[in-house]
């Protein structure tokens, strides 16, 4: 009977988990789709097939964004209705507890971390960037909006040394998106900026198009083509200008290995990795949370408090994760004690208040 019951209750979860996630989608869609077009919809390549296409590709990369509060919404409705239809009074009359009763709910938690894990993260990385490529070839050098993510590139050749920076990048940091070059002398001053539409990093050079050069007390020059000599390799541009929440999961060991050979930082990376290794026991956390504030609805009669402190709690662990895998990022906290910390407290806290509730 266990056996039955366990399989209806996983059943439950995963209907309603199923349900949140098409609203959620559905009401990411109408307000992306809503912002991008008020934001690029002048521009000469948009159009409304392309702008319902870019914003279908950038869903995945927000809704991993709420696939917490997914968790937690689906677990406190599933409870809340089968205390509303008197379902958990009869299993717990039936001798059922509530340790065995939730085990369905925290495997169905459990399983969906992983297909998040597996799946929806793998798509988002991929999708994001056919996002961006697809903007930028509306001539919106600006929309993909990732100027203060885009770190600057610093170069030195021979005598010549420039930094590099631009709005958008592709193929993973080979190609960027109007760009800017400044160069300086041996002792430091600004002697040359070129503004191009875009740079391509090739075989010793990146080749700048419709590039704008200026210099001190002479007039901009405008040229088809320029060919900046480098010595960076592709592998290393690769893995300084590639972001963590654009690498899949299964690919993060390798480029956090990468990145160490190069002797690039790796904090944001490992904490990303860790993040990700982590979300499915996240998300078991906020199935305990919303148990916590679910299994005596029906019988107190505390409808709006306990919803509201169901929420605010999830709310606070997830404001807590975010800010804890920032300092991770920044090297402040060690990237595994920033991704763990917060989920086995909250676990622990959902457990013991679990406890006190239900066993005195």
């Amino acid at each position: 009977m266990i056996r039955t019951l366990g399989f209806y209750f996983f059943r439950r979860y995963t209907i309603t988990t199923v349900w949140f996630l098409l609203g959620i989608f559905s009401l990411i869609f109408i307000i992306d789709f809503s912002e991008m077009s008020n934001r690029v919809g002048a521009l000469p390549g948009y159009t409304l097939t392309s702008g319902l296409l870019v914003t279908a590709l950038r869903i995945p990369t927000i809704l991993m964004q709420t696939v917490p509060f997914v968790a937690l919404f689906a677990g406190m409705a599933s409870l809340i209705s089968l205390n509303r239809r008197y379902e958990l009074v009869v299993t717990r009359a039936a001798g059922i507890s509530v340790w065995q009763f939730l085990r369905p709910f925290v495997i169905g938690s459990f399983l969906f971390g992983i297909l998040a894990v597996l799946a929806i993260n793998p798509i988002a990385a991929w999708s994001g960037k056919k996002a961006i490529e697809l903007e930028a070839g509306w001539g919106a050098t600006n929309a993909s909006r990732t100027e203060n993510a885009v770190p600057w590139l610093r170069q030195i050749y021979g005598d010549d040394q420039a930094i590099i920076g631009a709005k958008a990048v592709l193929d993973e940091g080979t190609r960027l998106l109007n760009v800017t070059v400044i160069h300086f002398d041996p002792d430091g001053r600004i002697v040359l900026r070129q503004d191009a539409d875009s740079a391509t990093l090739e075989d010793g050079y990146w080749l700048l198009k419709n590039v704008h050069e200026t210099r001190n007390g002479e007039l901009p020059v405008r040229l088809e083509e320029v060919q900046l000599r480098t010595n960076l390799k592709r592998e290393f541009v690769q893995e300084s200008l590639e972001k963590p929440e654009s690498i899949p999961f299964l690919s993060l060991g390798r480029k956090i290995e990468a990145a160490k050979s190069f002797g690039f930082p790796t904090d944001a990376m490992e904490t990303q990795f860790h993040s990700l290794l982590s979300l499915p026991l996240l998300l078991v956390a906020m199935t305990l949370i919303a148990a916590c504030v679910s299994l005596k609805f029906s019988r107190f009669n505390q409808s709006r408090a306990v919803i509201l402190g169901g929420i605010l709690s999830g709310f606070m662990l997830y404001v807590v994760t975010v800010l804890v895998k920032a300092f991770g990022s920044s090297g402040v906290v060690p990237p595994f004690v920033a991704a763990w910390l917060p989920v086995v407290v909250a676990m622990s806290l959902g457990a013991t208040i679990l406890l006190h509730q239900e066993d005195g």
